[in-house]
Protein backbone atom coordinates (compact mmCIF):
# COMPACT_ATOMS: atom_id res chain seq x y z
CA UNK A 1 0.00 0.00 0.00
CA UNK A 2 1.30 3.44 -0.97
CA UNK A 3 0.58 6.22 1.52
CA UNK A 4 0.47 9.75 0.10
CA UNK A 5 -0.01 12.34 2.86
CA UNK A 6 -1.69 15.50 1.59
CA UNK A 7 0.29 18.56 2.61
CA UNK A 8 -2.88 20.64 2.37
CA UNK A 9 -3.23 19.79 6.08
CA UNK A 10 0.44 20.22 6.99
CA UNK A 11 1.49 22.65 9.73
CA UNK A 12 3.37 25.22 7.65
CA UNK A 13 4.65 26.98 10.76
CA UNK A 14 7.07 24.06 11.14
CA UNK A 15 7.45 22.56 7.68
CA UNK A 16 10.89 21.09 8.41
CA UNK A 17 9.59 19.03 11.34
CA UNK A 18 6.61 17.75 9.31
CA UNK A 19 8.74 16.76 6.33
CA UNK A 20 11.23 14.96 8.58
CA UNK A 21 8.35 13.04 10.17
CA UNK A 22 7.08 12.01 6.75
CA UNK A 23 10.55 10.91 5.70
CA UNK A 24 10.78 8.74 8.83
CA UNK A 25 7.36 7.16 8.21
CA UNK A 26 6.12 4.49 5.79
CA UNK A 27 4.82 7.18 3.42
CA UNK A 28 6.25 6.91 -0.10
CA UNK A 29 4.54 9.85 -1.79
CA UNK A 30 3.69 13.46 -0.95
CA UNK A 31 0.29 14.56 -2.25
CA UNK A 32 0.21 18.13 -3.50
CA UNK A 33 -3.23 19.71 -4.02
CA UNK A 34 -3.29 22.58 -6.52
CA UNK A 35 -6.51 24.65 -6.52
CA UNK A 36 -7.18 27.76 -8.58
CA UNK A 37 -10.25 29.24 -6.87
CA UNK A 38 -12.16 28.71 -10.12
CA UNK A 39 -12.53 24.98 -10.84
CA UNK A 40 -12.94 24.51 -7.08
CA UNK A 41 -13.81 27.20 -4.48
CA UNK A 42 -10.41 27.29 -2.81
CA UNK A 43 -6.94 28.61 -3.57
CA UNK A 44 -3.79 26.72 -2.57
CA UNK A 45 -0.27 26.09 -3.81
CA UNK A 46 1.73 27.22 -6.80
CA UNK A 47 4.86 25.75 -8.41
CA UNK A 48 7.28 27.52 -6.05
CA UNK A 49 5.97 25.58 -3.04
CA UNK A 50 6.35 22.38 -5.05
CA UNK A 51 9.95 23.28 -5.88
CA UNK A 52 10.68 23.81 -2.18
CA UNK A 53 9.14 20.49 -1.21
CA UNK A 54 11.05 18.72 -3.97
CA UNK A 55 14.32 20.10 -2.58
CA UNK A 56 13.51 19.10 1.01
CA UNK A 57 12.05 15.61 0.50
CA UNK A 58 12.90 12.38 -1.28
CA UNK A 59 9.22 11.38 -1.55
CA UNK A 60 7.53 11.09 -4.94
CA UNK A 61 5.70 14.33 -5.75
CA UNK A 62 2.09 13.40 -6.47
CA UNK A 63 0.53 16.57 -7.93
CA UNK A 64 -3.27 16.72 -8.18
CA UNK A 65 -4.46 19.78 -10.08
CA UNK A 66 -8.00 20.98 -9.44
CA UNK A 67 -7.72 23.77 -11.97
CA UNK A 68 -9.66 24.98 -15.01
CA UNK A 69 -6.76 24.72 -17.49
CA UNK A 70 -4.64 21.64 -16.69
CA UNK A 71 -3.12 21.62 -20.18
CA UNK A 72 -1.60 25.08 -19.80
CA UNK A 73 -0.03 24.37 -16.41
CA UNK A 74 1.19 20.81 -16.96
CA UNK A 75 4.72 21.86 -18.08
CA UNK A 76 4.90 24.42 -15.26
CA UNK A 77 4.29 21.88 -12.49
CA UNK A 78 6.30 19.13 -14.16
CA UNK A 79 9.28 21.49 -14.43
CA UNK A 80 8.76 22.41 -10.77
CA UNK A 81 9.17 18.78 -9.72
CA UNK A 82 5.97 16.81 -10.28
CA UNK A 83 6.63 13.09 -10.72
CA UNK A 84 2.95 12.40 -11.29
CA UNK A 85 0.51 14.98 -12.70
CA UNK A 86 -3.19 14.20 -12.19
CA UNK A 87 -5.88 16.33 -13.81
CA UNK A 88 -9.68 16.24 -13.55
CA UNK A 89 -11.89 14.62 -16.15
CA UNK A 90 -14.41 17.39 -15.55
CA UNK A 91 -11.89 20.13 -16.41
CA UNK A 92 -11.19 19.01 -19.99
CA UNK A 93 -13.72 19.47 -22.78
CA UNK A 94 -13.36 16.18 -24.68
CA UNK A 95 -11.80 12.74 -24.57
CA UNK A 96 -9.60 13.75 -27.50
CA UNK A 97 -8.27 16.72 -25.53
CA UNK A 98 -7.69 14.47 -22.50
CA UNK A 99 -5.64 12.06 -24.60
CA UNK A 100 -3.68 15.01 -25.96
CA UNK A 101 -2.95 16.17 -22.40
CA UNK A 102 -1.93 12.67 -21.30
CA UNK A 103 0.52 12.47 -24.22
CA UNK A 104 1.89 15.91 -23.34
CA UNK A 105 2.50 14.82 -19.74
CA UNK A 106 4.25 11.64 -20.86
CA UNK A 107 6.35 13.55 -23.37
CA UNK A 108 7.52 15.79 -20.52
CA UNK A 109 8.85 12.67 -18.76
CA UNK A 110 6.13 12.58 -16.12
CA UNK A 111 3.47 10.03 -15.19
CA UNK A 112 -0.14 10.96 -15.95
CA UNK A 113 -3.22 10.55 -13.79
CA UNK A 114 -6.90 11.36 -14.21
CA UNK A 115 -9.38 12.11 -11.43
CA UNK A 116 -13.17 12.06 -11.12
CA UNK A 117 -15.43 13.88 -8.67
CA UNK A 118 -17.91 11.97 -6.46
CA UNK A 119 -20.86 12.67 -8.78
CA UNK A 120 -19.03 11.59 -11.94
CA UNK A 121 -19.66 8.01 -13.07
CA UNK A 122 -16.66 5.73 -13.24
CA UNK A 123 -17.88 4.61 -16.68
CA UNK A 124 -16.43 7.78 -18.26
CA UNK A 125 -12.95 6.34 -17.68
CA UNK A 126 -13.52 3.15 -19.66
CA UNK A 127 -11.75 4.41 -22.78
CA UNK A 128 -9.11 6.41 -20.90
CA UNK A 129 -7.82 3.95 -18.32
CA UNK A 130 -5.54 2.31 -20.90
CA UNK A 131 -3.80 5.67 -21.40
CA UNK A 132 -2.99 6.70 -17.82
CA UNK A 133 -0.67 5.58 -15.03
CA UNK A 134 -3.16 6.34 -12.26
CA UNK A 135 -6.86 6.96 -11.63
CA UNK A 136 -7.76 9.12 -8.63
CA UNK A 137 -11.21 8.54 -7.14
CA UNK A 138 -12.38 11.52 -5.10
CA UNK A 139 -14.33 10.35 -2.05
CA UNK A 140 -15.22 13.93 -1.10
CA UNK A 141 -16.12 16.97 -3.19
CA UNK A 142 -12.74 18.51 -4.13
CA UNK A 143 -11.88 21.90 -2.69
CA UNK A 144 -11.46 21.59 1.06
CA UNK A 145 -9.92 19.12 3.52
CA UNK A 146 -11.63 17.48 6.49
CA UNK A 147 -14.78 16.23 4.70
CA UNK A 148 -16.57 12.96 5.42
CA UNK A 149 -15.80 9.91 3.25
CA UNK A 150 -18.39 9.08 0.55
CA UNK A 151 -18.87 5.27 0.53
CA UNK A 152 -19.89 5.36 -3.15
CA UNK A 153 -16.15 5.59 -3.84
CA UNK A 154 -15.81 1.93 -2.85
CA UNK A 155 -17.93 0.74 -5.79
CA UNK A 156 -15.87 2.88 -8.16
CA UNK A 157 -12.64 1.42 -6.79
CA UNK A 158 -13.97 -2.14 -7.18
CA UNK A 159 -14.98 -1.47 -10.81
CA UNK A 160 -11.59 0.03 -11.63
CA UNK A 161 -9.83 -2.90 -9.97
CA UNK A 162 -11.78 -5.31 -12.14
CA UNK A 163 -10.98 -3.39 -15.34
CA UNK A 164 -7.28 -3.12 -14.53
CA UNK A 165 -6.93 -6.79 -13.60
CA UNK A 166 -8.94 -8.06 -16.58
CA UNK A 167 -6.99 -5.90 -19.04
CA UNK A 168 -3.66 -6.47 -17.27
CA UNK A 169 -2.98 -2.73 -17.12
CA UNK A 170 -0.12 -1.02 -15.33
CA UNK A 171 -2.39 1.55 -13.70
CA UNK A 172 -2.71 2.46 -10.02
CA UNK A 173 -5.93 3.33 -8.20
CA UNK A 174 -5.74 6.21 -5.74
CA UNK A 175 -8.44 7.50 -3.36
CA UNK A 176 -8.58 10.90 -1.70
CA UNK A 177 -11.03 12.31 0.84
CA UNK A 178 -12.00 11.40 4.38
CA UNK A 179 -9.33 8.72 4.66
CA UNK A 180 -8.48 7.39 8.12
CA UNK A 181 -7.63 3.95 9.52
CA UNK A 182 -11.23 2.76 9.17
CA UNK A 183 -12.06 4.11 5.70
CA UNK A 184 -8.56 3.25 4.50
CA UNK A 185 -9.20 -0.39 5.37
CA UNK A 186 -12.46 -0.36 3.37
CA UNK A 187 -10.62 1.11 0.37
CA UNK A 188 -7.87 -1.52 0.63
CA UNK A 189 -10.51 -4.27 0.62
CA UNK A 190 -12.03 -2.74 -2.52
CA UNK A 191 -8.67 -2.85 -4.33
CA UNK A 192 -7.05 0.56 -3.97
CA UNK A 193 -3.28 1.01 -4.38
CA UNK A 194 -2.71 4.54 -3.01
CA UNK A 195 -4.30 6.21 0.02
CA UNK A 196 -4.24 10.00 0.26
CA UNK A 197 -4.78 11.33 3.78
CA UNK A 198 -4.40 14.89 5.03
CA UNK A 199 -6.33 15.81 8.16
CA UNK A 200 -5.91 12.30 9.57
CA UNK A 201 -2.12 12.16 9.10
CA UNK A 202 -1.33 15.69 10.22
CA UNK A 203 -3.92 15.75 13.00
CA UNK A 204 -1.85 13.48 15.22
CA UNK A 205 1.54 11.78 15.37
CA UNK A 206 2.51 11.76 11.68
CA UNK A 207 4.57 8.57 11.78
CA UNK A 208 1.97 6.65 13.80
CA UNK A 209 -0.91 7.80 11.60
CA UNK A 210 0.95 6.76 8.44
CA UNK A 211 1.75 3.38 9.98
CA UNK A 212 -1.95 2.82 10.74
CA UNK A 213 -2.69 3.20 7.01
CA UNK A 214 0.20 1.03 5.77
Amino acid sequence: MIIAPSILSMDFSDTKKSVEALEASCAKWMHFDVMDGHFVPNLTFGPDILKAMKRSSSLLMDVHVMIADPMKYAPVFINAGADLYTFHYEAVESVEKMKELIHLIHNEGCKAGISIKPKTSVSVLDELINEVDLVLVMSVEPGFGGQKFDPNALNKISTLRQWIDERKLNCLIEVDGGINAETGKLCKESGVDVLVAGSYVFGGDIKERCESLC
